[in-house]
């Protein structure tokens, strides 16, 4: 099973949780005129509408090939995946900051229905611990035995990373929030709850820049994983057809597709048609060792020990 479809159902998960919490959160907002609940209220619609983008650019990103675009639509997954960092960082984080800094001015305690916010948050936390686990079970099944930092870093497919981080944040926001509202209920002092506003913005600000920085570096086009240039080129040398490869270069053209280019050291007493029977064998044997190197241009050549030693 590929990541995409773990990461449908991460996403998933994910988006049916934050719907029903932001509902809660909201109501509970209108009935103590809390800080923190409005601040999580906007955070949760924010990640419902983010799912919805990483669901809309994963089905985006499955449009065939055009004249205007040979290489397909990959990479929309990685542009709708920018788009959601910008929309945690404004409407979360910085809507988030904005309200700790107007209720620090206008602190007032939680006179009415002082039960609700903490119902709502300890309820939340229960969900969205689901959703996290869900998040986190799917990731396993992909990541292998990658740690949790190398796999967030590396992964070429984004909606894991996104879900993970998205899920982590809105747990620590949660956590934030509870305790603003709890020490606003103890002390009567609105303004803990308003500190507890601006944990959850410092928060999602720092989240959604890390996704930028991670989601600019697939847009701008990231090699394959060590372990599949490793296959890669294992694969190349693996029969009497090449003696070497010269020099190779990959590329993701989305997150389930790769193009491998090499130019590769062949017989000089080969005939034309036994290089070209030769490549197609390398070439099959290279979609059998990584299946997403789908594109792949091997471009056959003499070596010339001398001339590689002065490039070098």
């Amino acid at each position: 099973m590929s990541a995409e479809s773990h990461g449908t159902k991460a996403i998933i998960a994910a988006l049916f949780a934050n719907i029903g919490i932001a509902v809660t959160k909201f109501i509970a907002y209108l009935l103590t005129q809390s800080s923190s609940m409005l601040a999580e209220s906007i955070h949760s619609v924010a990640d419902s509408g983010n799912q919805l983008l990483l669901l809309l650019g994963g089905k985006r990103a499955k449009r065939a090939a055009t004249p205007e675009h040979p290489f397909g639509f990959g990479r929309d997954r990685y542009i709708y995946a920018f788009i959601v960092s910008i929309v945690l960082f404004t409407v979360g984080g910085l809507f988030a900051l904005y309200e700790a800094y107007h209720k620090w001015g206008h602190a007032g305690g939680i006179t009415s229905w002082q039960w609700v916010p903490v119902t709502v948050l300890v309820v939340a936390i229960v969900l969205e611990s689901i959703s996290f686990r869900t998040a986190i079970r799917e990731s396993n099944l992909v990541r292998g035995t990658t740690d949790w930092v190398t796999f967030v870093r590396r992964a070429r497919a984004p909606e894991l990373p996104v879900i993970l981080l998205e899920d982590l944040g809105a747990l620590l926001g949660l956590v934030f929030a509870l305790f603003g509202v709890g020490m606003t209920l103890i002390t009567g002092n609105g303004r803990w709850d308003a500190l507890g506003t601006a944990l959850i913005g410092i928060l999602l600000v720092t989240i959604a820049v890390i996704l930028a920085l991670e989601t600019k570096s697939l847009l701008l086009g990231e090699s394959a994983t060590p372990e599949n240039l490793k296959a890669i080129e294992a694969a190349i040398v693996a029969g009497p057809e090449v003696e070497r490869i010269i020099h190779m270069k990959t590329l993701h053209l989305g997150p389930d597709e790769l193009l491998v280019a090499a130019k590769i050291a062949v017989n000089a007493r080969e005939r034309a048609d036994e290089v070209a029977t030769g490549i197609n064998a390398v070439e099959a044997r290279i979609r059998e060792a990584v299946p997403i190197a789908r594109v792949i241009y091997l471009e056959p050549d003499i070596y010339d020990a001398q001339k590689a030693a002065q490039a070098s």
